[in-house]
């Protein structure tokens, strides 16, 4: 027994012997300290790829810049001009009824949107997985909407046009379920901090992932607002896109840069 136990001994110290040479011919992790898996100032790397606001690779323009060919809309409110889709108000034509330009080039049901959007007053909407009302009138529609305004209260969340309204507040994360009923899982940052990430009366990039029951919108690389919808009445997996002139005193919507990737 004392002379096994003596082998033990001997085999455990040249074990601890050799892990001591290999630690000492390892370098340390590159850009950190030996013995950590990060880099210095506490970062990681995931391999994952830096935010890129503009990349749109694999997108579609949906947009000629010259023309709107492929849109549909009252022709008194929407134009092409400069490189822009132009919605515009007056005092002499207001809006007396909500209304959209309308994508007649598809439907799509899981998909990726960008769009660069400024306005300078009132409030408008980006329309998706949306239908027409044709009874309602001419260039009506009825689905998810991407929400802006001028003072951005509402700028971000996900509320649903001629339907159940209000779906996901600004900085949360919202399950609805049967019957409408909401319920939020996540709070996602503070809304007024979102808020301020917002341009007044300049360019906004606004990024809306349908992918599923799952509305994701995300503004200037921010997340806003995101929503699971496991509703089967009100939920809608596909349909129309579009862009919204509010009622109200008169406004100027300028868009540009609207790119489509279906999923």
């Amino acid at each position: 027994m004392k002379k096994l136990t003596i082998i033990t001994a001997a085999l455990l110290a040249a074990t601890l012997l050799a892990f001591a040479v290999i630690a000492q011919q390892t370098p340390p992790p590159q850009g950190g300290q030996p013995g950590q898996g990060r880099p210095p100032g506490g970062g990681m790397r995931t391999g994952i790829e830096a935010l890129a606001v503009e990349d749109r690779t694999g997108f579609e323009s949906l947009f000629d810049g010259k023309t709107l060919k492929g849109w549909d809309g009252d022709p008194q409110f929407w134009r092409a001009e400069a490189e822009t889709i132009i919605g515009e108000s007056t005092a002499e034509k207001p809006v007396r009824v909500n209304t959209f330009l309308i994508y007649r080039g598809s439907q799509p049901g899981d998909f990726e949107l960008k769009v660069d959007l400024k306005m300078n007053s009132t409030n408008t909407g980006i329309q998706y997985r949306s239908i027409e009302l044709p009874e309602v009138g001419k260039w009506i529609l009825k689905g998810y909407q991407a929400d802006m305004d001028f003072n951005n209260q509402f700028t971000g969340l996900l509320y649903e046009e001629r339907g159940r309204q209000f779906l996901a507040p600004r900085g949360q994360m919202v399950h609805i379920g049967p019957g409408n009923k909401k319920r939020v899982i996540a709070n996602l940052r503070n809304p007024d901090d979102l808020k301020a990430t917002i341009k007044v009366n300049d360019w906004n990039t606004y990024h809306i992932i349908a992918r599923g029951n799952r509305l994701t919108h995300i503004i200037n690389g921010h997340l806003f607002s995101e929503a699971i919808d496991d509703d089967p009445a009100g939920r809608s997996m596909g349909g129309l896109l579009g862009f919204q002139i509010h009622t109200g005193p008169p406004m100027k919507l300028e868009l540009r840069n609207i790119y489509l990737k279906n999923l």
